[in-house]
């Protein structure tokens, strides 16, 4: 065995045994150090969903339209986990469909979707796979719009004229069928419940189809002006003082005026037929001598609002003794007498010289809805009035005052040297003589448009 063991091919042997372990120790190491240090060669394969990738559509955007197309699609992409993390993260790839081929032809068709710009190392799964789109020609029409509103939100007793739109046309673009079922283009005014005054607003254009469906088109301008005059119907009628209550003894009502004669209810045209007058009551019972007052005046519960609230009342009376009270003046007027009596009563009813001196009492009378005349417009120009109609008052002697009818006052509002736009003009008012006036406002809103040209 010594002989063995002192051999060169013993000492061969274990070198060769040596060499070996310390050849697979170092390799054995160095593939752990790869590891922890993630140097390993074979790469961890992964997959990542990306939801809501856009989708782009190439095609001639000119003369066709394109439907059909969804938005967006989910990629599912397989691969390296790092270069998976990059790609979510970057989404520098595209996915588009494409329909530029200028031979393409119209009508549905079938079209798969394709992906650029993903790294050549990863495999991409698009879902949809495909989609089934329209061809259609690219058509542009112009179509006259019209407003709309919903009327049961105005206020009770108001009513509102025929809204006008500015432009009064626009321009629609979409596929050749998409125009052809276009059946109104509406423009719809929000308002809210309880409206009692003219509105001005922006309002969304809509094209619909016979259904009143809403259409895919595009539409220029996509919104219109809107303008809406809303009212209130009036009329003028007299207030009429009523004598309640029990003279005191020795007093005797002679005469009971109101100033001013008459007020302006405003509500539904039915609740004002049925109204003639105003009754103002006047309780005469704590009254000694001449007096005026200042009463409410009771509005209808089927009116909705009156031009004035209060009224001045004078009260005229006579100191009588207690026998003659009961006498009536209109009682001994009504029995035949001479002429002579007749003469004497008259002198008796004469004022007194001092009387005859003092001026004449100055009344008021107003007109409602006098119309507002525009004049000076230009031929290329139109023009449009916030409101073409106002109440104005007249102040002046009773007597002057009843002569004077709606024809005798004229209110023009001069706009010849107006530009395009919105202005407020001074009103131009002519009266009888002998009379003021009094306006609620002395301006007015005028709108100026030019007026398009005939084609």
């Amino acid at each position: 065995m010594d002989k063995f063991t002192n051999s060169a091919w013993f000492m061969r042997i274990v070198a060769f045994a040596l060499a070996a372990l310390l050849f697979i120790s170092i390799n054995f190491e160095m593939e752990s150090d790869k590891k922890s240090l993630g140097l390993s060669t074979a790469p961890e394969i992964s997959t990542e969903t990306i939801e809501n990738v856009p989708v782009e559509v190439y095609y001639d955007r000119e003369n066709l339209v394109v439907s059909g197309v969804p938005e967006t699609v989910d990629v599912t992409l397989k691969g390296a986990k790092s270069l998976l993390i990059n790609a979510k993260n970057q989404r520098d790839f595209k996915v588009y469909v494409d329909l530029s081929d200028p031979a393409i032809s119209m009508g549905d068709r079938t079209v798969t979707f394709k992906i650029s710009d993903l790294n050549e190392k990863l495999v991409a799964t698009i879902d949809p796979e495909y989609a089934e789109v329209n061809v259609q020609e690219r058509v542009t029409k112009e179509f006259s719009v019209e407003a709309e509103y919903n009327s049961s939100l105005l206020e009770e007793g108001y009513t509102a004229g025929q809204p006008t739109v500015s432009p009064k046309t626009v321009k629609i673009t979409g596929a050749k069928d998409a125009i052809e079922q276009i059946s109104y283009v509406k423009a719809n005014l929000e308002i809210s419940k309880g409206l009692n005054e003219t509105v001005n607003s922006k309002a969304t254009v809509k094209a619909l189809d016979r259904d009143l469906n809403k259409l895919d088109v595009t539409i220029e301008p996509s919104s219109v002006a809107v303008s809406l005059k809303v009212s209130i119907p009036s009329k003028t009628v007299s207030i009429a003082p009523k004598q309640t209550g029990k003279a005191k003894d020795g007093i005797r009502i002679t005469s009971i005026s109101v100033d001013p004669k008459e007020v302006t209810l405003f509500g539904s045209e039915t609740s004002l037929e049925k109204i003639d007058e105003i009754t103002l009551p006047v309780n005469i019972s704590k009254i000694d001598g001449d007096t005026e007052l200042e009463l409410d005046l009771n509005k209808p519960d089927s009116v909705q609002k009156m031009s004035l609230g209060k009224a001045q009342v004078k009260i005229r009376t006579e100191k009588v003794d207690v026998d003659e009270e009961n006498a009536e003046p209109v009682v001994e007027e009504e029995e035949p007498e001479t002429e002579q009596k007749q003469e004497e009563q008259v002198v008796e009813e004469k004022p007194e010289p001092k009387e005859e001196d003092e001026p004449a009492a100055i009344e008021s009378k107003t007109f409602n809805n006098i119309q507002i005349v525009p004049v000076g417009i230009r031929d290329d120009q139109d023009a449009e009035l916030e409101s073409d109609v106002t109440s104005i008052t007249l102040l002046g002697e009773a007597d002057d005052l009843k002569k004077i009818t709606k024809d005798d006052i004229n209110l023009t509002v001069d706009v010849s040297n107006l530009d395009e736009g919105t202005h407020d003009v001074d009103l131009a008012v002519t009266v009888p003589e002998g009379v003021e006036w009094e306006l609620d406002s002395k301006t007015v809103s005028v709108t100026i448009t030019q007026k398009e040209e005939e084609t």
